[in-house]
């Protein structure tokens, strides 16, 4: 009897506990975990630290005593470095330094999120707008979790910037690229139509910047 008991109070259990919220594994985070990474300050000295990048809030956040904090103080930061890549401070975010020579590639990582919507009429739904949601999980701290709610949708996107003669220039697509190298341009034009550079293709990207280094 006792044992039938025990059996009883289990299954209760762990019926109870598949009846909460369940969280999936989302992709606001640039990394799937936190690893082991350095903070490099102006100043020379070196901080070591498990990191990550949250692209939902565009911070580079720590761990510390298992609490995640973002860090801060970033006009004193020069480099950061984690699982083999390198992220520098610009106008308060941390951009991932993808190459650097005559021109630099920089790049910037972001998330969007989308609410699953509450149920409407005819099966269907009412999707919530990205800022309220946004908003909310961000006032719940989170965003600075592994895992959000299931249901909710992210999907992460990259812009690039073009570091050339010390000024940096956003440009969303391969034709904004072709203008930035000025007198170039005739050239940058034929690479692109002869390779077929992609802007969702970050490696063709990077061949034609090298490409035009050296012509």
């Amino acid at each position: 009897m006792k044992h039938f008991l025990f059996i009883l109070i289990l299954s209760l259990l762990t019926l109870h506990g598949s009846s909460q919220i369940k969280v999936i594994e989302v992709t606001h985070y640039l990394f799937p975990e936190f690893s082991k990474g350095i903070v490099l300050m102006k100043d020379g000295i070196k901080n070591e630290t498990t990191l990550n990048y949250n692209s939902l809030t565009e911070e580079m956040l720590f761990e510390n005593n298992g609490v995640k904090l973002a860090l801060g103080q970033l006009d004193q930061i020069d480099t950061v470095f984690v699982n083999g890549r390198k992220f520098i401070p610009i106008d308060g975010k941390f951009l991932e330094l993808i190459y650097h020579s005559k021109y630099s590639l920089i790049v910037e990582h972001r998330c969007s999120i989308k609410d699953p919507g509450k149920p409407a009429g005819y099966g269907g739904t009412s999707q919530t707008s990205a800022t309220t949601s946004y908003s909310s999980y961000l006032s719940g701290g989170q965003a600075y979790d592994l895992k959000l709610p299931e249901g909710i949708e992210t999907k992460p996107y990259v812009f690039y910037w073009l570091e050339k003669d010390g000024k940096l220039t956003k440009f969303l697509n391969v034709r904004q690229l072709v203008r930035l190298f000025g007198e170039k341009e005739s050239v940058s034009k034929e690479y692109v139509k002869k390779n077929d550079v992609n802007y969702d293709d970050q490696n063709s990207i990077l061949k034609l910047i090298k490409y035009m280094e050296i012509h």
